[in-house]
C-alpha cells in the first residue's frame, strides 16, 4: 500500500542542489565534532580523567543524612537540643547495653562507659557521654541501659562519625553484655551501607545484561558497545562532579545511586537513537560519496534529526527533575541535583563525543555484525516487523487503543488507596546492630521507647507542659523536666509514646500535643522529624506534579508546534505514570507478590516515592514520546501525509523504542533483586512504568491517536504559529 519514502535521499530543494543547503546548528555541531574529532576526544579525555580522579571516593565522601523538612518544628527542636542540652538531640548516638542473663553488673557497665567516653573524647563530632539514668534510660528490670553520645556536628557529619566508630563501639561488647549503637544517625549509617552494597550488586548484574540486549538490538558488537562507552564517560564525569559539589554543599549519597541508574538507562536510550539513525543515513550517503564524506554527511544528518529529539528529551528530563528542587528537604533536592548532573553529562557526551566517534568509525560502526542483521540494512533503518505493525494500526486503530486505555485505567485505579510514610526500622537488614539495639529497647522498655518525643519548653512552662503530656492517653511515660543549665531558661522533657515510631497513630499524637501545649513549647524527636518531612512531601507533591506536567506540555508544544498532539502526548504520559503507581500500591501497599520478590510489605510506599518517582517516570515517558513524535513530525514535514507519517515513524523508531525499553527494564529490574526495600521499590516501580509505557502507550496508544487525529494532530492556529520558535525535524 505504501512506498518506503526514505529509500532515496529526500530533496527539499530542486534536484540539482544539495538538500542540506542550510544545515541547522546541531548539524553544524556534528560536522565540527566530526572534523575536529581529535580535539573532541582530547577534551573528553581531560574531562573524564580530571573528574574521574575524584570519582572513586564518591560513596565515602557524600553525605548520609538530610532527610528533614527545613524550617519545621522538629528541626528547631533538634537544633535547640544540640545547642543547650549537651548534644542530646535526635542526631545523638544511643548506645544500648543489654545483659540477657540478668541485671547489668555495675562494674562491667562502668568499664564499657569509660571506654565509650574515650571514643567520644577522641572525636570532635561527639559531645559528652550522658550516662544511663535510672527511671529514664534504664529498663525496669535493670537488664538494659542506654548511654547517649551527644551530637556536636551536623546530621550529615554525625552519620559519618557513626560510620567511623560503629565497629569500635560494637566491639565493646563482653561475654555478658551486648552493645549496639542505635538512634537516627546509626540508622542512616547502616541504611546507606546496605543500599550502597545493593546498588553495586545490581550494577554488576545490569551491565552484562544490557550489553547482551544491545547486541541483539543493533546486531553489531561495535554499535552495541558505543552506548555503554558513552554512558560510562558520562557517569565517571558526574561522579567526580558530585564529589566536588559536595565540598561546597552536602550532597546525599542517594544522589549517586539514582544518578548511576538513570544515567545508564538514558545514556543507552540516547545513543541507541543516534547510532540507529547514523547507520541509516550512512547507508544512504555511501551510495553517492566516499567513506569519509559519507560519514561526515551522515553525522550531520543524524545530529539534525535524532540530535534534536535527544536535546529535547534531555531538556524534558532536566525540567521534570528541576521541579523536585521546590521540596524543602536537602536529601530530596540533592538526589534531583545528582540525576540532573548525570543527565547533563550524558546529554553532552551524546551531542559532542558520540558524533565524533561516529564520524571516525564510518562504515566500521557495523563491524562485528551478526548473521541475522544483514537483511535489516536493506530497509534503510525501517524495521519490517514494526512497519507491518504501523500498517495494522493504520487499518484498525480503535480496538488496540481501547484495550490499551482499559488496561492502564484498571491498573491506575488502586492509586486512590495509596498510603505513604517514612521508612520503618524494617528497611534495615535484621543483622544490622542498629536494628538489634532498636528491638532490645522496644522489648525491654516498651514499643514507644525507640521513638522518644523530645519537648523543649521555657522553664516557666515546663510544669504545665508535663501535666498536659501526662494527661495524654497516647503517652506511656513522661520523664522529669531537665533544665538546660546554661542560662538559656529552657527545659527538655522526654515523653515515651505507647506505640512504635512507625505506627500510623503517631501523626495524630504529635498533632494533638502540638495543639494542646502552649505556643512556645516545641515537639520534636526522630519520629516527629519523619512526620514533618512526610507532611512537607505531601504538601509539595501536587505542586511539583502540576509544574512537571505544565513544563512538559510547553516543551512538546515548542518542539512540535502542534498543540493537539503536545497535549495528548502529555496526558498519555500521565496515564502510564498513574498505572505505575497503581501497581506500586498493589505490590508494596497490599503485598501482592511480596513472597516472590522477597520482602515484608510495610503497607505503604516510602514517603519520598511519589514526588521522586513521579518526576522520574514522567521524564522517561516523555523521553519516548519525544522520540516517536519527533520522527512522525519529520516524515509529516517531508511529505505531508499524516497516515503515512505514523507508519514511517513506527517503522523507523518502533524497534529503537522497543530495544531502549528492554534495556531500561533490565537495568531497573536488576535493582529489584536488592535486599533493602528502597532500591527494590525504586527498581520495580520504574521497571513497571517503562514496561507499561513502551508496550501500551508508545507502541499502541500514541500511534493510534496519531492515526485517528490525522492532520488534526499537526494543526497549529495561526496566532500560535507566529509566536512559537521555528523548529523543524526535516533534514
Amino acid at each position: 500500500m505504501s512506498t518506503d519514502v526514505t529509500t532515496d535521499p529526500p530533496h527539499t530543494s530542486p534536484p540539482g542542489e544539495p538538500s542540506e543547503s542550510k544545515p541547522g546548528p546541531l548539524a553544524r555541531l556534528g560536522t565540527w565534532a566530526g572534523t575536529h574529532r581529535r580535539w573532541m576526544f582530547a577534551i573528553w579525555a581531560v574531562l573524564v580523567i580530571g573528574l574521574g580522579a575524584a570519582a572513586p571516593s564518591v560513596f565515602s565522601s557524600l553525605a548520609g543524612a538530610g532527610w528533614q523538612a527545613n524550617g519545621s518544628e522538629s528541626v528547631q527542636v533538634r537544633e535547640l537540643a544540640q545547642e543547650h542540652f549537651g548534644g542530646n538531640s535526635s542526631a545523638a548516638v544511643q548506645v544500648v547495653l543489654n545483659s540477657p542473663d540478668g541485671p547489668l553488673d555495675p562494674a562491667a557497665q562502668n568499664e564499657i562507659l569509660t571506654e565509650l567516653r574515650a571514643i567520644a573524647d577522641g572525636d570532635d563530632r561527639f559531645a559528652a557521654v550522658i550516662d544511663p539514668q535510672p527511671g529514664m534510660t534504664v529498663s525496669p528490670d535493670g537488664r538494659t541501659a542506654i548511654a547517649i553520645i551527644g551530637a556536636n556536628a551536623s546530621t550529615d557529619d554525625m552519620v559519618k562519625a557513626v560510620d567511623d566508630h560503629k565497629a569500635e563501639i560494637t566491639a565493646l561488647a563482653t561475654d555478658d553484655v551486648e552493645v549496639y549503637p542505635t538512634g537516627a544517625s546509626a540508622l542512616w549509617s547502616d541504611f546507606n551501607k546496605a543500599n550502597h552494597d545493593a546498588m553495586i550488586k545490581a550494577e554488576m548484574i545490569s551491565w552484562p545484561l544490557t550489553l547482551a540486549i544491545m547486541v541483539v538490538a543493533f546486531g553489531s558488537v561495535v554499535a552495541a558497545g558505543l552506548p555503554l562507552l558513552l554512558t560510562l564517560a558520562g557517569l565517571v564525569a558526574s561522579a567526580g562532579a558530585l564529589v566536588l559539589l559536595n565540598a561546597v554543599t552536602p550532597i546525599s549519597v542517594w544522589a549517586m545511586n539514582f544518578a548511576m541508574m538513570f544515567a545508564l538507562a538514558l545514556g543507552i536510550d540516547y545513543a541507541l537513537f543516534m547510532v540507529a539513525r547514523f547507520r541509516t543515513a550512512y547507508a544512504q550517503a555511501r551510495e553517492k560519496y566516499d567513506d569519509k564524506t559519507a560519514a561526515l554527511r551522515a553525522t550531520a544528518e543524524t545530529m539534525d534529526t535524532a540530535g534534536k529529539a535527544i536535546l529535547l528529551s534531555g531538556l524534558t528530563v532536566l525540567v521534570s527533575l528541576s521541579a523536585v528542587l521546590m521540596v524543602p528537604a536537602p536529601a530530596v533536592r540533592t538526589m534531583a541535583v545528582g540525576i540532573m548532573l548525570a543527565v547533563t553529562f550524558v546529554l553532552a557526551a551524546s551531542l559532542t563525543l558520540l558524533p565524533a566517534v561516529l564520524a571516525a568509525l564510518g562504515g566500521k560502526v557495523n563491524a562485528g555484525s551478526l548473521p541475522w542483521t544483514k537483511k535489516a540494512h536493506h530497509h534503510h533503518g525501517h524495521s519490517p516487523l514494526f512497519t507491518k505493525w504501523g500498517k495494522f494500526l493504520d487499518r484498525r486503530p480503535w480496538a488496540p487503543a481501547i484495550v490499551a486505555v482499559g488496561i492502564l485505567i484498571a491498573l491506575a485505579l488502586p492509586v486512590f488507596g495509596i498510603k505513604v510514610a517514612m521508612p520503618s526500622i524494617a528497611v534495615v537488614p535484621e543483622d544490622a546492630p542498629v536494628r538489634q539495639g532498636y528491638e532490645v529497647v522496644a522489648a525491654q522498655m516498651g514499643p514507644g521507647a525507640p521513638g522518644m518525643l523530645t519537648i523543649i519548653a521555657p522553664e516557666s512552662e515546663a510544669a504545665e507542659a508535663t501535666e498536659i503530656l501526662t494527661a495524654n492517653g497516647d503517652i506511656a511515660a513522661v520523664m522529669p523536666a531537665q533544665p538546660a543549665g546554661d542560662g538559656s531558661g529552657l527545659a527538655m522533657i522526654q515523653a515515651m509514646p505507647k506505640v512504635d515510631p512507625s505506627d500510623e497513630s503517631m501523626g495524630a499524637t504529635v498533632d494533638t500535643l502540638r495543639a494542646d501545649l502552649p505556643g512556645s513549647v516545641l515537639v520534636g524527636g526522630p519520629a516527629s522529624e519523619n512526620l514533618d518531612l512526610q507532611n512537607a512531601l505531601n504538601t509539595w507533591f501536587p505542586r511539583v506534579a502540576a509544574t512537571i506536567l505544565a513544563l512538559g506540555f510547553l516543551l512538546l508544544l515548542v518542539a512540535l508546534r502542534a498543540p493537539v498532539i503536545a497535549l495528548l502526548g502529555t496526558v498519555v504520559s500521565l496515564l502510564s505514570t498513574a498505572a505505575a503507581f497503581g501497581v506500586a500500591k498493589l505490590i508494596f501497599g497490599d503485598g501482592i507478590g511480596a513472597d516472590l520478590l522477597g520482602f515484608d510489605p510495610q503497607g505503604f510506599l516510602n514517603g519520598w516515592g511519589p514526588v521522586f518517582f513521579f518526576a522520574m517516570i514522567f521524564a522517561i515517558a516523555m523521553d519516548y514520546t519525544v522520540f516517536l513524535l519527533a520522527t512522525a513530525k519529520e516524515h509529516y514535514e517531508r511529505h505531508g501525509d499524516a497516515r503515512q507519517a505514523q507508519q514511517d515513524a513506527m517503522g523507523q523508531s518502533g524497534r529503537i523504542i522497543f530495544a531502549a525499553a528492554a534495556v531500561m527494564v533490565a537495568v531497573f529490574f536488576s535493582f529489584a533483586l536488592a535486599d533493602p526495600l528502597p532500591p527494590k521499590e525504586m527498581g520495580i516501580i520504574l521497571g513497571v512504568a517503562v514496561l507499561l509505557d513502551a508496550l501500551l502507550i508508545r507502541l499502541i496508544l500514541l500511534p493510534a491517536i496519531l492515526r485517528v487525529s490525522h492532520h488534526g494532530a499537526w494543526w497549529c492556529p495561526k496566532w500560535l504559529d507566529r509566536i512559537l520558535p521555528t523548529i523543524s525535524f526535516k533534514h
